[in-house]
C-alpha cells in the first residue's frame, strides 16, 4: 500500500534546534539568481521569438510551458525532494539540478538564431524554423528549470527553521526581499541597450544587437545563480534523509520512492474534500489571473507596438521594449514597497477580501488606461509629426505610471490569495499544505487559457495588444465584485494567524 505523505515517518539527521539566520538568508538569495533570469524572460522574450518570425498571434502559445511545467513539475520535484535520500541531502541535488538546466536553457535561446543560421536558416528569410526550434526547446527547459529550483528552495528554508514560526517568517521574509531584488536587477539589465558592448562577440551575422543584448543579460544571470549555488551548496548543510529503523525494507522502499503520481492522488481527493469558501476563493483567483495574464505576456510588446510605434525588430520597437523593462523595474520596486503595508492597509480597510477587492478595481482602470495610452501615442505620430520611437515625455511618463501602479494590486495578488486560502482551509480542518497546491491549480489553468487564446482573441480584433489588455480590463472588473459577493469575511482573529507573505509565480 502507498503510504500517504500523512502517514510519512522518516527520521533525518535533525536539527534540534534552527539554523543560523545567516544560512536562512544564504538560502534565500538564491530567490535573486531565480528572478532575475525570471525577469529577463518575462521583459525579453517575446520580442525576441518574435524576431525570431513567430507572429504575435502565435508568440503566446510558447508561454504555455509555464503553467504546465507549474501544474506538473512543482509537485513531482517537491515529492520527489521529501523522500530523496541522497548523501548531498535532499534539497541540494535538486537546487545543483536546476541551475545546470537553468545555464543549459539560457545558452539554447541566446544562442537560437545563431544555432539556426549554423543549421541551415536563411536569415534573410522573415521567418527561421530552426531557431525558433532551438528557442522553444530552451525555454520549455528554462521554465521546468525554474520550478525546479523554486519548490526545493522553498522547501530548504522550512528545514532550516525546523517549525520554529518566528524563523519560518523571517525566512520567507528574506526569500520575498530576494525575489525583489532579482527583479529590479533584471529588469534594470533588460532596460539597458548598450550591454552587448561588454560581450563583442555575442553581436553576429544571425544576431542583432536586441539579440547580443539578451545574450549578454543572461551571461550576468547565469554567473549570478551558480555563483549562489556554490555558495549554498558549500555553506549550508542538508543532512541526509534516514527512512525509519523499525520500519521494514520494503516499507521503507515504497516510503523512499512511492510512485510520483501518488502526489497527484492526493491533490485529486483534496478537490473533493473543498469546502465552498475554498471553491468561491479558487473561481475569484481563476478569473483575478484572467485579468494578469495578457499583462504578463504582452506588457514590453506594448510599450514597442503601440505606445513607440515601432514594428518587431526595428530601432523602434527596441526602443520601446527596453522602456517596458525600465516600467517593470518600477513595478517591482512599487511592489516590495507595497507588500511592507499589505497587512497595514488590510486592517485599514476592513480585511483581506476588501483589500483584494480595492486593488482589483485599480487592475481593471489601469487595464483600461492602456487604450488611452495607446490612443494619444497614435495621434501624435499621425498629426503632431512625432517620429516612431520617439513619444512625447507625456506620453512615455504616462505609460512608466501605468507600470508602476500596477505594483499595487500585483503585490496584493501575490500575497492575499494565499492568507484567504489559509484561513479557510484552516477554518474547514483541511490541510493547508494541499489547499495551497489546489488554489495554484486555480491559477495556472488561468495562464494556460489566456496562452492558448489572447494570441488569436488579439488577431479577431484587428491585432496588437489591446484587445486581450480590454479582456483584462473586464476581468478584473469581475473579479473584484466577485471577491465582495462569493467570499466569506474572515474573522479578525484568523486573519492575524495567516501569513501574508508576497511571492511570484512560474
Amino acid at each position: 500500500m502507498e503510504p500517504s505523505s500523512s502517514s510519512l515517518q522518516v527520521e533525518t539527521a535533525e536539527r534540534k534546534q534552527p539554523s543560523p539566520l545567516r544560512k536562512m538568508f544564504a538560502v534565500s538569495s538564491l530567490a535573486a539568481g531565480i528572478q532575475f533570469g525570471w525577469a529577463l524572460q518575462l521583459s525579453l522574450l517575446t520580442p525576441y521569438v518574435q524576431t525570431l518570425g513567430v507572429p504575435h498571434a502565435w508568440s503566446s502559445f510558447i508561454w504555455l510551458c509555464g503553467p504546465i511545467s507549474g501544474l506538473v513539475v512543482q509537485p513531482i520535484v517537491g515529492y520527489t525532494s521529501d523522500r530523496c535520500t541522497s548523501r548531498f541531502g535532499r534539497r541540494r541535488p535538486f537546487i545543483m539540478s536546476g541551475a545546470v538546466a537553468v545555464a543549459i536553457s539560457v545558452f539554447l535561446i541566446g544562442y537560437a538564431a545563431d544555432i539556426g543560421h549554423a543549421t541551415g536558416d536563411d536569415i534573410t528569410k522573415k521567418t527561421r524554423p530552426r531557431a525558433v526550434a532551438i528557442f522553444v526547446i530552451g525555454f520549455w527547459i528554462l521554465d521546468v528549470a525554474n520550478n525546479m529550483l523554486q519548490g526545493p528552495c522553498r522547501a530548504f528554508l522550512g528545514d532550516l527553521a525546523a517549525g520554529d514560526q518566528k524563523k519560518t517568517r523571517t525566512a520567507n521574509a528574506f526569500y520575498s526581499f530576494f525575489m525583489a531584488i532579482g527583479n529590479v536587477l533584471g529588469y534594470a539589465a533588460g532596460s539597458y541597450d548598450k550591454l552587448h558592448r561588454l560581450f563583442p562577440f555575442t553581436e553576429t551575422k544571425a544576431c542583432n544587437v536586441f539579440c547580443a543584448n539578451l545574450k549578454s543579460c543572461f551571461f550576468f544571470s547565469i554567473l549570478l545563480l551558480l555563483v549562489l549555488c556554490i555558495i549554498v551548496l558549500i555553506c549550508v548543510e542538508d543532512p541526509q534523509l534516514k527512512l525509519d529503523s523499525s520500519r521494514t525494507n520494503d516499507e521503507n522502499e515504497d516510503i523512499q520512492t512511492g510512485s510520483w503520481y501518488s502526489c497527484f492522488g492526493e491533490l485529486s481527493a483534496a478537490f473533493k474534500g473543498l469546502q465552498k469558501p475554498m471553491l468561491m476563493l479558487m473561481l475569484v483567483t481563476a478569473i483575478n489571473w484572467i485579468a494578469w495574464f495578457p499583462y504578463v505576456l504582452f506588457d514590453t510588446d506594448w510599450m514597442g507596438r503601440e505606445v513607440y510605434g515601432g514594428d518587431v525588430g526595428n530601432p523602434a520597437y527596441n526602443a520601446g521594449v527596453h522602456a517596458g523593462s525600465l516600467g517593470l523595474m518600477l513595478n517591482s520596486i512599487v511592489l516590495a514597497l507595497m507588500s511592507l503595508a499589505v497587512e497595514p492597509l488590510s486592517r485599514l480597510v476592513g480585511g483581506v477580501k476588501w483589500l483584494w477587492a480595492i486593488v482589483n478595481v485599480i487592475l481593471a482602470v489601469g487595464m483600461a488606461m492602456t487604450v488611452v495610452i495607446t490612443n494619444a501615442a497614435r495621434n501624435e505620430r499621425r498629426h503632431e509629426g512625432i517620429m516612431a520611437g520617439h513619444p512625447s515625455t507625456a506620453v512615455k511618463a504616462g505609460a512608466l505610471s501605468f507600470f508602476s501602479v500596477l505594483g499595487i494590486p500585483l503585490a496584493i495578488t501575490f500575497s492575499v490569495p494565499f492568507a484567504l486560502a489559509s484561513i479557510y482551509s484552516s477554518t474547514s480542518g483541511a490541510g493547508q499544505g494541499l489547499s495551497l497546491g489546489v488554489l495554484n491549480v486555480s491559477i495556472v489553468v488561468p495562464q494556460m487559457i489566456v496562452s492558448a487564446i489572447s494570441g488569436q482573441w488579439d488577431k479577431w480584433f484587428g491585432g496588437g495588444n489591446l484587445p486581450a489588455f480590454v479582456l483584462g480590463a473586464v476581468a478584473a472588473a469581475v473579479s473584484a465584485v466577485l471577491a465582495v459577493v462569493l467570499l466569506p469575511t474572515p474573522k479578525p482573529a484568523d486573519e492575524s494567524k495567516a501569513s501574508v507573505t508576497v511571492g511570484s509565480f512560474h
